[in-house]
C-alpha cells in the first residue's frame, strides 16, 4: 500500500515539474518578474503549511523523518520568498526616477 502511494506522489511531482516548465516557458519575459512577485504569496502559504506539517510531525511520536522534510520545505520556501522580494525590489528600482 505504501509503495503505491509513494509511486503516485512521485508521479504527481514529475507531472508538476513538466507542467510548471511548460507554463513558465510560454510566459513572455516581460511578465516573469511580476509573476515572481505574485508567487511570493503562494510561497508564504507553503511556509505556513510546512511549519504546520513539521510541528504536527514532531508531536506525533518519533516521526523524525517527517520533521526533517518539513524543515527542508521551510528552508526552500523561504529561499523562494526572500529571492522573490529581492527581484521585486530590483524591478521597482528600475522604475524610480534617477537623480
Amino acid at each position: 500500500m505504501e509503495s503505491t502511494i509513494l509511486i503516485f506522489l512521485i508521479f504527481i511531482l514529475v507531472l508538476s515539474i513538466f507542467l510548471g516548465f511548460e507554463i513558465i516557458s510560454k510566459v513572455p519575459s516581460l511578465l516573469h518578474t511580476p509573476l515572481m512577485s505574485g508567487s511570493n504569496a503562494i510561497s508564504g502559504v507553503t511556509v505556513v503549511g510546512a511549519l504546520i506539517a513539521a510541528g504536527l510531525a514532531k508531536g506525533v511520536g518519533d516521526n523524525d523523518t517527517a520533521a526533517i522534510f518539513g524543515g527542508i520545505a521551510i528552508f526552500l520556501a523561504m529561499i523562494n520568498v526572500v529571492g522573490g522580494y529581492f527581484v521585486t525590489d530590483r524591478m521597482l528600482n528600475m522604475f524610480k526616477k534617477k537623480k
